[in-house]
This record gives structure tokens, C-alpha cells and sequence, in this order.
């Protein structure tokens, strides 16, 4: 019983072999072609891939390290002489650690009840004697105090709207009084001067907000070369946002508390706007390692191999005499007999017969095209 042909095709050609056939062709535009692409790939592989990347070496990104920094010097605000104690925090050094250019101070607040005088954003520019007419705090009866969201307040809103001077009210609140105004400037306030041989002054554009600054140190280190050629590299960039946030820069509040001679508790709050400072590691090192040589030198040569295939792409689909390669490249041969060999041009033949030469070497042959 014999199978379908369909079948027997099927079967005839799942157990067929291919094997590559050599072709010749002499064509300057596919020859200049087919040499250009492997000098790109090859200039490819041994400028960016060895040289530039080192892609020769066995490489190490899982840096451990360790920063501890330190601030030296004294400098004038408002009058008043600082030093480390007072400018810089945390005091020890750590990778982290902020410099303090403006502060803003609630002097003698104690635990009582004050009206409110801060505005619903957090924004009076007014002094405290003259606080701004749309302030969010202002009512004119108890029931506006007790519709008010408590989370703008400076303590806890009573409910009572009480006189704040002799022209307005404002709602009253129970905690540290009197509260804070976080957005009045020191008047007499001078900007920031740093101690030394030749002092640095900090703007006050620059040292009102304050801001974050990230200090990058990275350490890229080639091994193959002698250890005093390893060390790191310093850049500088800022962190936070410059566009246009609620609470734009950086600060922070602390207070430092102590007791009057009647024993009541009282604090003095400080607003500080600083530049924080980040201190980042990051790096890498390499060493020369046979593994991933011998990977990217059997990528490379085998990537040459992409020009010959641009190559035939070319040549079977968009040079003149097209079909003429294809038949030289692609030959099928049955089990039973052999490829007869070319007979010779008819006498008065033209065309590409008389161009075509056959080699000895294994099923080379030379296309003139």
C-alpha cells in the first residue's frame, strides 16, 4: 500500500539535507557592499564593544561604602555669630546633612489659648499686627470657627471666634501661643556669611527657600591598570523640584524648650530653611576575564556574517539578472543520481553561458554578473 503523494513530499523532505553551495559573484556594487558592512560591525565590536565598553572584562556594580562628612566653620546671620552648633544638623556626619541659611522664630510660646493667625495656605506676608483681610481664620461669630477644617490650624480650633485687635476676629485655638507666623521675614536678617580667609555669601534668593543637592561620587575602576589610577569622580545636582510646588525649597522645625523661675514650660520655635545635602555613591569595576572575552569575539565574527546576508537580499531580489543567481545558488539533487556537469556554450551562444566557470574546489562557482 503506498502513501499519498502529499504525504510522500512531506516525508521525502523532512529527511532531506542541505548543505551550503559557494558562489562567486563579480560585482563591484554587492563586493562594496558586502566589504563595508564588515568594517562597520568590525569597527563596531572593537571601538565601542572592547575599547570603549571593555566588554573583555568580568565586572562588579555591588559597591559597599561607607561616607562620613564634616562641616568646619563659622558664619554671621542676623546679627549673631554662628558655628556648627547652630548652622549644621544632624551634628554628627553622616551621608546626609543639611547647612541652615534663614531661620524664622517664635519666641516665649507656652500652652494656652491665642487667636489664630495663619491663613488657610499657609501664606501671610502681613506682620502680626496687621494680619491679611481674606485670612481663612477670620469669622465674625462662633458658628464660622466651628465649619473651619482643623488641619491648617497652628493648634485646636475651640470653636470661639475671639478679637485679634481692635479691627478684626479670628477663631480661637487652644496649644502654643502666641502661634507661629511662618512666613514674615527678619527685616534686620543679613545674608549668610561664612568665616575664613575669603567669606562666601549666600544670596537671599538662594537662601530662602533652600533647596536639596545631590553630591554624586562615583568610583569606575579598571583593575588591568595600577591601583593609584582608581579614584572617584565628583559632580553635583539639585534633587528637588524648581518647578512650582505648595511648600517649594527645604526646611524643617525644632524647638528648644526650658522653664521660667515660675516653673511653666516654654519653648522658642525655629523655622530653619537649609540646603540639604545628599551624598550618593554609586561605581563599578572591571578585570579582564576569559569568559566574556571569548563571548564577544564569537559574537563579532559571527555578526560578520550579516553582511553576507545583506548581500543575497540584495542580489536575489533587486540587481539585474536576478533569477540567474538564484538558479546557480539553489540546486536540487536526488539520491540516485549526480549534478551533470555544465556542457559547453553551443557554438554562436551569447548571454551569461559564456561567462560562467566552473572550479575545482568543492561546488565553487564564479558568477560574472
Amino acid at each position: 500500500m503506498s502513501l499519498p503523494s502529499s504525504r510522500t513530499r512531506w516525508v521525502s523532505d523532512f529527511f532531506s539535507y542541505e548543505t551550503t553551495k559557494s558562489v562567486v559573484v563579480k560585482s563591484w556594487v554587492v563586493g562594496v557592499v558586502n566589504r563595508g558592512v564588515q568594517l562597520l560591525i568590525l569597527v563596531y565590536f572593537v571601538g565601542w564593544v572592547f575599547l570603549h565598553e571593555k566588554a573583555y572584562q568580568v565586572r562588579d556594580t555591588a559597591i559597599e561604602s561607607s561616607v562620613v562628612t564634616k562641616v568646619k566653620g563659622v558664619g554671621r546671620y542676623a546679627g549673631q555669630v554662628m558655628d556648627t552648633a547652630d548652622y549644621v544638623t544632624p551634628p554628627q556626619g553622616t551621608s546626609v546633612f543639611v547647612v541652615v541659611t534663614k531661620q524664622i522664630r517664635t519666641e516665649e510660646q507656652e500652652q494656652g489659648v491665642c487667636p489664630e493667625v495663619r491663613r488657610g495656605r499657609g501664606r501671610s506676608r502681613g506682620p502680626l499686627d496687621e494680619p491679611p483681610s481674606e485670612a481663612a481664620f477670620h469669622c465674625s461669630a462662633d458658628r464660622d470657627c466651628r465649619e473651619l477644617s482643623p488641619g491648617t490650624s497652628n493648634g485646636v480650633l475651640t470653636g470661639r471666634c475671639v478679637p485679634y485687635n481692635t479691627t478684626l476676629r479670628t477663631c480661637e485655638i487652644q496649644g502654643w501661643c502666641p502661634p507661629e507666623v511662618d512666613t514674615v521675614d527678619d527685616q534686620h536678617a543679613t545674608p549668610w556669611q561664612w568665616g575664613g580667609a575669603g567669606p562666601v555669601s549666600l544670596p537671599p534668593a538662594a537662601a530662602a527657600p533652600g533647596g536639596v543637592l545631590g553630591i554624586k561620587i562615583g568610583w569606575v575602576c579598571d583593575l588591568d591598570r595600577a591601583w593609584e589610577r582608581c579614584l572617584p569622580r565628583y559632580s553635583f545636582t539639585r534633587l528637588d523640584s524648581l518647578a512650582w510646588t505648595p511648600a517649594p525649597g527645604y526646611n524643617f522645625r525644632h524647638a528648644r524648650y526650658y522653664r521660667w523661675p515660675d516653673g511653666s514650660e516654654r519653648r522658642t520655635l525655629i523655622k530653619a530653611f537649609g540646603i540639604r545635602f545628599d551624598v550618593l555613591v554609586y561605581g563599578s569595576a572591571g578585570k579582564f576575564g576569559i569568559v566574556p572575552t571569548l563571548i564577544n569575539t564569537v559574537a563579532a565574527f559571527t555578526s560578520i556574517g550579516v553582511g553576507t546576508v545583506l548581500c543575497d537580499i540584495i542580489l536575489l531580489n533587486f540587481l539585474k539578472g536576478a533569477e540567474h543567481y538564484k538558479a546557480r545558488k539553489f540546486e536540487e539533487v536526488s539520491e540516485a543520481g549526480a549534478p551533470a556537469t555544465p556542457s559547453a556554450c553551443p557554438p554562436g551562444a551569447l548571454g551569461t553561458c559564456s561567462r560562467d566557470k566552473q572550479s575545482t574546489d568543492s561546488g565553487t562557482f564564479s558568477l560574472g554578473l
